[in-house]
């Protein structure tokens, strides 16, 4: 596996470049697969991007909208759940929350590390640690549908510090 396969930012690391690579890309995708990115799904993406830790449902809805007129719950959530299909953002599950995907032109299944100092989460996509847990999924008759690997601890910066 590459240092690339990894969510690892460098100091001095350009975050609006990746806001706007996320955006152009999932732009270029769904028309590449008839996919419809409404602008409220596009905002959603933005928002889910605007850092590189997780963002829960809620703190998307409250950043939406002019605070007269922000859409409901279920239109945030509807708005999620079409960038989880499409492979733009992946879900957190132990922290019920959402992360930009950094692999979005190639569907794959989810193996993150989370930090439990800062909150940092870090996608991994490893061909190994997914062939093997199927592989052991198959040997107990098991038919794994999805995979989502979860490891919490500290990263190189909090661990250092």
């Amino acid at each position: 596996m590459t240092d690339a396969a990894l969510h690892i930012h460098p100091t001095g690391h350009d975050h609006s470049a990746c806001v706007d690579d996320a955006l152009e890309t999932a732009e270029s995708l769904c028309v590449e697969r008839g996919a419809r990115l409404t602008p409220l799904r596009r905002r959603v993406l933005e928002l889910v991007w605007s850092s590189h830790r997780p963002v829960g449902a809620y703190d998307i809805l409250g950043k939406l909208g002019d605070g007269a007129r922000k859409p409901a719950p279920p239109t945030v959530y509807r708005a999620l759940d079409f960038l989880i299909e499409n492979g733009l953002v992946h879900r957190i599950e132990s922290m019920n929350a959402y992360l930009g995907c950094i692999h979005p032109k190639e569907f794959h299944t989810g193996q993150f590390l989370i930090c439990r100092e800062c909150g940092n989460v870090t996608e991994m996509d490893d061909d190994e640690v997914r062939q093997t847990l199927r592989r052991k999924a198959a040997a107990k008759g098991f038919d794994a549908r999805s995979q989502t690997v979860e490891l919490v601890g500290f990263c190189a910066n909090c661990k250092a510090g």
